[in-house]
């Protein structure tokens, strides 16, 4: 078949126009793959095992929370009377120091002596059954001033002070008096001083200050769950 000159030209702009849309389309194709990044998107597993291994991750912050808690600076302040703050300011300056040349001190056994000196600079006066004389190893007290559980009856009979159970956290006081059962054979092990409450609701953490062990910032829940497991926490709030 003899083509004319005019339908050859009609072939020949087909083909090309059929050439550059061609083209057009694979240029098209390459702009919408995607390019390899200089800076990858970070794998979230991957974050989350390199915050556990560099000590942010909170299991293995739980796993290995030391024995002194040390309170978040984060939080609103709670109010604190002056009384309490003279208290509170006694126990974290004689946490570590302990203040001989004013009281007697009792080796190994000195939580309540500790919390009882506490008491007087927040205002509480001695009587014949709360008593302390003497200072260094050269002293005489009552019992209630340093046995944990003589403390605690003497408080409940004087009405210095109310009990509340671990369960009452709500309105547990900076200043107040923590006590401890840690075998729960009902009576008191141990004494210290609340210097710190956080949260709010069902989630309020308290912080404890003390001799024997000494500490100034300790978390309740970590001495009845992890130092003494099943241990059972009480308070007495002090108006």
């Amino acid at each position: 078949m003899v083509l004319t000159r005019r339908f050859r030209i009609g072939v020949v702009v087909l083909v090309l126009g059929g050439l550059v849309a061609g083209t057009a389309a694979v240029a098209s194709m390459g702009a919408d793959e995607p390019t390899a990044s200089a800076t990858p998107t970070p794998d979230p597993t991957e974050a989350a095992s390199t915050n556990t291994a560099s000590g942010t991750g909170a299991t293995e912050a739980d796993a290995t929370e030391p024995e002194r808690a040390e309170p978040a600076d984060a939080g609103e302040p709670v109010a604190v009377d002056a009384q309490a703050q003279a208290q509170v300011d006694y126990m974290l300056a004689y946490w570590t120091d302990y203040n001989t040349d004013a009281y007697g001190v009792i080796t190994d056994n000195d939580c309540v002596n500790f919390t009882s000196q506490s008491l007087i600079e927040r205002g509480w006066t001695m009587d014949d059954q709360w008593w302390s004389e003497g200072t260094g190893s050269d002293f005489d007290t009552s019992s209630p001033w340093i046995s944990s559980t003589a403390f605690r009856d003497y408080v409940a009979q004087s009405g210095r002070a109310t009990a509340l159970t671990d369960d009452q956290r709500d309105q547990v006081k900076i200043g107040d008096v923590a006590q401890f059962d840690w075998d729960n054979s009902g009576d008191r092990d141990h004494t210290g001083v609340v210097t710190r409450i956080e949260g709010s609701g069902d989630d309020i953490q308290i912080y404890y200050a003390g001799h024997t062990d000494d500490t100034d910032y300790r978390s309740v829940d970590y001495a009845i769950t992890e130092k003494h497991p099943g241990a059972t926490a009480y308070y007495w709030s002090i108006p």
